[in-house]
């Protein structure tokens, strides 16, 4: 790794093939000889403090406060100092130094170490190359999970304990740097897609003409509109129908399908051009399933995560099942691409009134979509907004995109540098805490 870090001045062979080389004063022994799998097997209370997988975030070993997880049965005890290294094969990646005492979901390797740095083996226990060689060890089972026999027998670089106790805070301080850029970007990313939102929001409700007349249409969640709009209801402009799903036992409704049937989770698509599951003819004969054309709209009508108001165009011909609704236009005065970025611009108040305005419907239903408001320019005026709001889209994707690279682009940057100190290909024994300056440095991400 070039760059202010040189490597140590000697190198011995690890006898480990994706390890490499290490400096010729460490060792190089098994995890069991180098850490202690702790944690005793407790009934979950409410006096001790639960941590979840959901506390931890993948590859950074962030703890995540989020509200108070609730578990029931046997937990796992640990205390501050320990590493909780989650043995859940799609949680591999996660792995938390313990600052405080508490019991932790079962579904953690609780481990202690007096032989390095605890700093130290929980950076060890994020690189790639560990988790990658762990990994292997999980395939074949349904319900993979790491094995303690396994990983136990992993070759682990032992630094002396000052050399890990080194490397522990040089990385503590590196990574919080790098972090702090991640959450810029990652801010900046926010900002960006709230402005493409409100791009869209204010140009189907607003126009592009700044010094057109506005009126007061009277009509909840609209202050005032463009006088010369339209104001209606959906159901008087498009058809809405609703899907279903063939049963899974009948196989004639199933295989060798060709006919593209489409479920709740499409919308995130957007724009539709290719389908996941298929159908029959006979399928399409004999149940209730409904037709939708290329640049009809469906918008999905259930659940409780985000899903539910998003809206997508179909670019093919498709079948939908009954988490989704299709809105099939019949004026032809009313743009399919207008109307899209109209329904995008009104996500927030089809949430609100299917959730019941605070209840728990928790659903839209047809009639719902029937008798939802929509504003209709003209179709000039359709055309125009939809070609601004592609063209200001494009620059701010474009942005965005950027943003999210420099995001790639720093967790690998952190990555690199984590599994460069803990395996010796870089020297941090001379590293101290720079002293505060006026002007912000990066010496250790360019490292």
């Amino acid at each position: 790794m070039a760059g202010k870090f040189q490597p140590y001045s000697d190198y011995k062979d690890s006898g480990v093939d994706w390890l490499g080389g290490i400096p010729s004063h460490w060792d190089c022994i098994k995890l069991k000889y180098v850490a202690e799998l702790e944690g005793n097997k407790i009934e979950s209370d409410s006096i001790h403090k639960y941590v979840g997988m959901e506390n931890v975030e993948s590859w950074t070993g962030k703890y995540l406060k989020k509200q108070d997880a609730q578990t029931e049965g046997l937990s796992t005890s640990f205390s501050s100092g320990d590493v909780l290294f989650g043995k859940l094969r799609p949680y591999l990646a996660k792995s938390w130094l313990a600052d405080f005492s508490g019991i932790c979901s079962s579904e953690f390797l609780v481990l202690r170490s007096e032989k390095v740095s605890p700093k130290f083996l929980n950076y060890y226990s994020l690189t790639e190359e560990f988790i990658k060689q762990v990994d292997s060890s999980t395939y074949g089972s349904k319900m993979p999970r790491a094995s303690w026999d396994f990983i136990s027998l992993m070759r682990v670089p032992v630094p002396t304990d000052n050399d890990s106790e080194k490397i522990g805070n040089f990385l503590d301080h590196e990574t919080a740097k790098i972090d702090t850029l991640i959450d810029k970007q990652q801010q900046l990313i926010k900002l960006l897609k709230e402005k493409r939102q409100a791009v869209i929001s204010h140009a189907v409700t607003k126009g592009l003409n700044s010094k057109a007349l506005m009126h007061d249409p009277c009509v909840e969640w609209f202050n005032e509109l463009p006088q010369h709009w339209k104001v209606s209801k959906l159901g008087y402009h498009a058809k809405i129908s609703n899907g279903a799903t063939p049963s899974r036992e009948n196989m004639a409704f199933w295989e060798k399908g060709n006919i593209a049937w489409l479920n709740s989770s499409k919308v995130n698509d957007v724009r539709i051009t290719k389908a996941d599951q298929f159908i029959t003819a006979i399928a399409l004969n004999q149940t209730s399933v409904r037709q939708v054309k290329k640049h009809d709209i469906v918008i999905a009508i259930t659940g409780e995560g985000q899903t539910r108001g998003r809206v997508a165009i179909c670019m093919i011909d498709a079948t939908i099942n009954q988490h989704l609704a299709a809105i099939s236009i019949t004026d032809k005065l009313l743009n399919f691409e207008f109307l899209f970025y109209y329904l995008v611009s009104q996500y927030e108040r089809i949430r609100y009134e299917s959730s019941g305005a605070g209840s728990t419907k928790g659903a839209i239903t047809c009639a719902d979509i029937i008798s939802f408001p929509i504003v209709i320019p003209s179709e000039k005026e359709q055309l125009e907004i939809n070609n601004y709001i592609v063209n200001t889209g494009n620059k701010l994707d474009s942005l965005i995109q950027l943003a999210v690279d420099q995001v790639k682009l720093l967790a690998e940057r952190r990555s690199a540098l984590i599994s460069a100190a803990v395996t010796g290909k870089i020297d941090v024994r001379n590293w101290q805490v720079p002293q505060a300056k006026s002007s912000s440095t990066t010496e250790g991400i360019n490292a």
